[in-house]
């Protein structure tokens, strides 16, 4: 049988299932929907050159790709592929032609560094190996049972603390953008980020169709936004934790916890039965953060690098 590569069909609502199923199938630690596939593919910046991939063999989507440049790097010719296979479908060619065509696109915009998560199992590193990729850092993927788990309890916000959410900026969410814009740049990772462009913040991020306004949860420092948790939801039970940070004046304060706390209390009264997160290896702090509302590690992924020369 023949596989092929194409750009995904994101206003074929067939297609963006067949593209949604193959992603949960191969990765069900993150929170995948086709309203969200259908917003990265449609509103990513264009100096990213983003495309969403599939494989397909005989009319069925076995693999999938996203792929793009990093944009927002203070570093040029950085380059990201992140490639999945249906786990029923491997060891028919889709890996390596989705390889071949996503190289191919980021080499022809100027791509000098390529970047990749693999999920650490033997058979996904040794074909990131082969394909001439080194292995770097290394995150988990966390999940808490809502409906079965315990979390901590609610406090009462210290003194000329207040917890608002992301529905209150509605009319001006510049302050939120800025605080965002910080804890990003300071987030662990193999290229920096610099949010700079507040239109396209906009369009990418506060107009994400998964991005819950009345979870996302911000903590204010005398009227100040100073810690945050961003929600995405599925609208089916599932809640995932797509940002959390704090200000780097307001460190050490526990306002992180305060405001991811507050949201999780918030997604589970209103139905939510799970929800996922990651975090780098290395970072220690959102790690015990995440151990303290009882989030167990459910996999790993590592990153892995190739220089085109």
């Amino acid at each position: 049988m023949t596989v092929i590569v194409r750009d995904l069909r994101p206003q074929d609502p067939a297609d963006v299932e067949a593209f949604t199923h193959a992603r949960h199938l191969a990765l069900p630690h993150v929170l995948w929907a086709p309203a969200g596939v259908i917003h990265r593919t449609i509103h990513t910046h264009p100096d990213a050159r983003y495309r969403s991939l599939v494989a397909e063999e005989e009319g069925e989507v076995i693999g999938t790709a996203q792929v793009g440049l990093a944009h927002d790097s203070p570093e040029p010719g950085r380059g990201y592929l992140n490639i999945y296979v249906r786990p029923d479908r491997t060891r028919r060619g889709a890996g390596a032609l989705l390889v071949r065509i996503a190289e191919e696109h980021l080499a022809a915009h100027g791509a000098t560094r390529l970047y990749s998560w693999v999920l650490d199992e033997p058979q996904n590193r040794t074909f990131a190996e082969r394909h001439g990729y080194r292995a770097g850092r290394s995150a988990h993927f966390l999940r808490l049972d809502l409906t079965n788990g315990t979390l901590p309890p609610l406090r009462t916000p210290p003194p000329g603390v207040e917890l608002r959410t992301a529905a209150d900026f509605a009319d001006d969410p510049r302050p939120f953008f800025e605080l965002d814009a910080e804890t990003a740049g300071d987030e662990p990772s193999d290229v920096g980020t610099e949010f700079t462009d507040y239109d396209a913040w906009i369009e990418e991020n506060w107009k994400h169709p998964l991005l819950d306004h009345a979870l996302t949860t911000i903590a204010l420092v005398d009227g100040r936004p100073a810690a945050f948790s961003v929600a995405h939801t599925d609208g089916a039970g599932r809640y995932a934790t797509a940002m959390t940070g704090t200000a780097r004046a307001f460190r050490g304060r526990g306002l992180a916890k305060l405001a991811k706390n507050a949201s999780l209390h918030r997604a589970r009264a209103a139905g939510c039965t799970e929800s996922l997160t990651g975090n780098d290896a290395g970072n220690e702090p959102m790690l015990a953060i995440n151990k303290w509302f009882g989030y167990e590690i459910c996999a790993t992924e590592v990153r892995h690098v190739r220089e085109l020369t």
